[in-house]
């Protein structure tokens, strides 16, 4: 096949300089048809959880509260995230489509990168909505106010885009003399920046300080919010009182042990894990992106009671 001349090729000769290749899972090709069922059925459960989970805080009046509005950006965050490399993934697996176009590489790379910081930023921001809640629960009304929310999601927005940006652009500029082929299921940022032919050291510290000080900063705040969570329910009179405290964050602690457990994970390996196999590497980054958006529909549907009880009364077919 001519793929296959062309996946083989180290140096790239008679590549289209315009186009890259994925190599999906290296050393896992034979399963590719049973690795893409679980694949499959968790970006299933993604796009039909999260897009409930969108529906259900629309339509039902008494879930437009602060706390549901940063769950409707989760949602949206977590569907972008999903389409943005599953369905490629998918395609390598069931047909073996590998090739991607250098400029819907970058795109790719952009949102990828872009949505990931994004939902640690809007966790964060959920943070903050849990600590006014318990901290300071009588003006909990007057501090999150409509418009206070949009402006929250507008700053974590601009905070994970804007230094996001010139990462397609820094790419985009090194040339790729040698081998077009991506080892990746998508175009993440340094799987492509090691393909090119000129020094990436730029490229390297650049991504790591983004990561470093907007992720790191966000779990550094995450942590203060809950410690100061923590001493307040601790100082409340009965057990009872606590319990009931204590749940409110219940569906918030979850979401950031979905988010960050992976995350650590995948990138204690990939930084320390030098004797790790490829294929692992591959799998894990791909866990990252697949596990958040599938368990966090679920994670708050379980746990928080409006949502739950409105859910019910839709699949059982009725109106408020």
């Amino acid at each position: 096949m001519l793929l296959q001349g062309n996946l083989s090729a180290p140096n790239g000769t008679g590549i289209d300089p315009s186009v890259f290749f994925l190599t999906g899972i290296p050393g896992l090709e034979a399963l590719y048809l049973w690795i893409s069922i679980p694949f499959c059925l968790m970006f299933t459960v993604a796009l039909l959880g999260n897009s409930t989970l969108l529906y259900t805080i629309k339509t039902e009046p008494s879930l437009h509260k602060p706390m549901f509005y940063f769950l409707a950006m989760l949602a949206i965050i977590d569907l972008v995230l999903s389409t943005t490399t599953v369905p490629k993934t998918l395609s390598i697996f069931w047909v073996n489509s590998r090739e991607i176009s250098f400029n819907a590489c970058l795109v790719q790379m952009f949102f990828l990168h872009s949505f990931s910081t994004l939902e640690s930023t809007l966790l964060l921001a959920m943070a903050f909505d849990r600590y006014v809640a318990i901290c300071n629960p009588l003006r909990y009304a007057s501090i999150l106010t409509n418009s206070m929310i949009a402006k929250i999601g507008l700053a974590a927005f601009a905070r994970a885009v804007l230094p996001v940006i010139p990462l397609p652009f820094l790419v985009r500029r090194l040339p790729y003399c040698g081998s077009h082929v991506i080892s990746h299921c998508y175009c993440e940022h340094m799987a492509v920046v090691k393909l090119a032919c000129a020094d990436t050291k730029f490229n390297n510290i650049y991504g790591i300080i983004v990561t470093v000080f907007i992720v790191g900063q966000d779990l550094m705040f995450i942590s203060l919010s809950y410690v100061k969570i923590l001493r307040a329910v601790l100082s409340l009179a009965s057990k009872q009182e606590q319990l009931k405290a204590f749940s409110t964050c219940g569906s918030h602690l979850g979401t950031i042990l979905v988010f960050y457990i992976p995350l650590v994970l995948t990138a204690t390996i990939h930084r320390f894990g030098s004797h790790v196999a490829p294929h692992v590497h591959i799998l894990l980054a791909n866990f990252y992106l697949l596990f958040p958006p599938m368990m966090n529909p679920i994670v708050y549907g379980v746990k928080t009671k409006q949502i739950r009880d409105r859910l019910l009364l839709l699949f059982q077919g009725k109106s408020i």
